[in-house]
């Protein structure tokens, strides 16, 4: 994303506007992965499930077979499986899952292929409407589905459908997610046709379980930086006489969100160098942390740092939303703050 001007504006401020043609334009992968491949995934020897997945990932992406396991002296060898149309990357934040989802984007030979966010895909069929975004899809080589989310079971609904419709015409699917498909709903959601329906989707996926620590934790000492007023101004000073940068407080810029669609995050954001917080404060509404959340992905995807003061913005969630169904959602989110305030 191109800095455009240098000076201080506020994202409580701006109410960004997005068509549905920008919407198809902007599926493709982050900046920051623009450059990942196969290659440039860095596989962890303690954790062997990354070179597993890495390898079948690459056959997945091109038009090899699977390999033939070894045979012994008087066997042949046995022929994997061919995989199912969709892969399922499940592992925790920071293993690679959206470097590798990226290095598939890139690798397959595919004339139509696209990349999103599940929260890009659904506000897609919220702009063009059900019945178009199929027709956008349909002949797809390759969608892309980064964080599978159930935050709402309308949208999980509209995303099976679309995946049930574009299977059959030969669309290869990879997402990821914290967690595996038969398990999306597990502690959110009680009703037995959702269920039904998460199982559903989940025949159309080989889940492709990675392993292993947090690369960004492993980077920096684990906490986030927190800066005090003076310390604050400065690094704000500084970072704007070169680049545009955002000054909020936290309070005004949390209501905001409420009223800016999370699909719109990206737009609300474009062009800012630095994210300045004021007066951080924790979250008691989970609506409201949850829309946080979503912004934190947007703001990580652009590589944008952030420069805050008052409560350490990676111990702005309770200890029980931690421990709920967004679990996996919120400790995310926080490797990324952590992340974003060191850089």
């Amino acid at each position: 994303m191109s800095l455009t001007s240098a000076g201080t504006t506020h994202l409580s401020e701006r109410d960004p506007k997005v068509s549905g043609a920008e919407m198809v334009a902007a599926l493709v992968p982050p900046p920051q992965f623009d450059g990942a491949t196969f290659a440039t995934y860095r596989t962890d020897d303690a954790y062997p499930s990354q070179q597993e997945a890495k390898d079948l990932l690459e056959v997945f992406s091109s038009k090899r077979s699977a390999p033939a396991s070894r045979g012994g002296f008087f066997r042949r060898g046995k022929r994997e499986a061919p995989l199912k149309p969709g892969v399922y990357l499940d592992g925790g934040f920071g293993v690679g899952k959206t470097h590798l989802l990226a290095a598939i984007y890139h690798d397959m030979p595919a004339r139509r292929k696209y990349f999103g966010s599940f929260i890009e895909y659904t506000a897609l069929v919220g702009a063009l409407g059900y019945q178009k975004t199929v027709e956008l899809f349909r002949g797809a080589d390759l969608l892309c589905i980064d964080e599978f989310e159930l935050d709402d079971p309308g949208d999980t609904m509209v995303m099976t459908r679309l995946i049930a419709e574009l299977v059959p015409t030969g669309t290869k699917l990879a997402a990821t997610s914290n967690t595996p498909p038969n398990a999306l709903g597990e502690g959110r959601f009680a009703a037995q046709d959702f269920l039904r329906e998460i199982q559903a989707m989940a025949e159309h996926f080989q889940t492709i379980r990675i392993d292993g620590t947090d690369y960004r934790q492993r980077a920096v000492d684990g906490h986030a930086v927190v800066l005090d007023d003076a310390a604050y101004e400065s690094a704000m000073t500084d970072a704007a006489a070169s680049a545009l940068v955002s000054d909020d407080d936290f309070g005004a810029f949390i209501r905001h969100l409420a009223s800016v669609h999370p699909s719109r995050y990206i737009r609300l954001i474009e062009g800012i160098g630095t994210i300045g917080l004021r007066d951080v404060v924790g979250f008691d509404d989970q609506a409201a942390a949850l829309r946080f959340v979503a912004f934190v992905d947007r703001a990580y995807d652009a590589q944008i740092p952030i420069r805050a003061t008052g409560v350490p913005v990676d111990q702005v969630f309770r200890a029980d939303m931690l421990e709920g169904g967004y679990r996996k959602k919120y400790l995310r989110a926080v490797s990324r703050l952590v992340a974003l305030t060191h850089s």
